[in-house]
């Protein structure tokens, strides 16, 4: 077993609780046009780019968008809705557990990155007062290609200077997952276990996980 250098998280439903937030908006939008949306069917989104998450959700509700100028205009639509919220947020957003875990892998000496396919991480980050905390933030403003293609990891691990090998990933959704694996990481899923199979490990949430535990949940 690999020895684990550095952490990568996820941000939205791994930090913070964001999902609820993204789920609102790409409702609000399916009700525009006439359709439902369902939280199981939210699930197909996670982890991805907005305007494939925006091909999704038009292919749900048999809309066709032909113009990508329009479905520009219609994601920052959704965009827009969803800042709505996350401007209201504070660092008691932070999940339980979650903040003292961070505190504890920096005090260890491990490296901490957040590899994210949201172009709203920076913001989130700064409501939440963690802005400056992470080694690296890779996010959707510096890749070209989303979750569940590796590399928001890849760059996470470079700029952190650890081979893949020597990094441990927490996710919430299946891209994310998919990603972390094709980067030859450790991946750790947050969340139910039907959603999340095929990390290595799967946990609830951060309540009972600590620095001493890192190599236990990967043996």
């Amino acid at each position: 077993m690999q020895k684990i250098k550095a952490i990568i998280f996820d941000l939205d439903g791994v930090i913070v609780d964001t999902a609820i937030f993204h789920y609102q908006a790409w409702k609000r939008l399916a009700n525009e046009y006439g359709f439902d949306f369902t939280p199981e069917q939210n699930e197909r989104l996670k982890g991805i780019s907005r305007l494939e998450s925006l091909e999704i959700l038009l292919s749900i509700g048999g809309i066709e968008i032909s113009s990508a100028e329009e479905k520009n205009r219609v994601a920052n639509k959704k965009n827009k809705w969803y800042r709505e919220n996350i401007l209201k947020m504070t660092p008691n957003d932070i999940l339980p557990g979650v903040k003292n875990f961070l505190i504890d892998l920096k005090n260890t000496n491990y490296k901490i990155a957040i590899g994210s396919s949201s172009k709203n991480a920076g913001t989130i980050l700064e409501k939440i007062g963690l802005d400056g905390f992470f080694d690296s933030v890779i996010d959707g403003l510096k890749i070209t290609n989303s979750k569940p293609d590796p590399e928001v990891f890849i760059k996470a691990a470079n700029e952190l200077n650890i081979d893949p090998e020597n990094c441990l990933v927490f996710e919430d959704a299946a891209a994310g997952i998919e990603a972390a694996k094709k980067a030859g990481m450790l991946a750790i899923g947050v969340g139910k276990y039907e959603n999340l199979s095929n990390a290595d490990k799967v946990i609830p949430d951060f309540n009972d996980i600590n620095v001493f535990m890192i190599e236990n949940l990967t043996n």
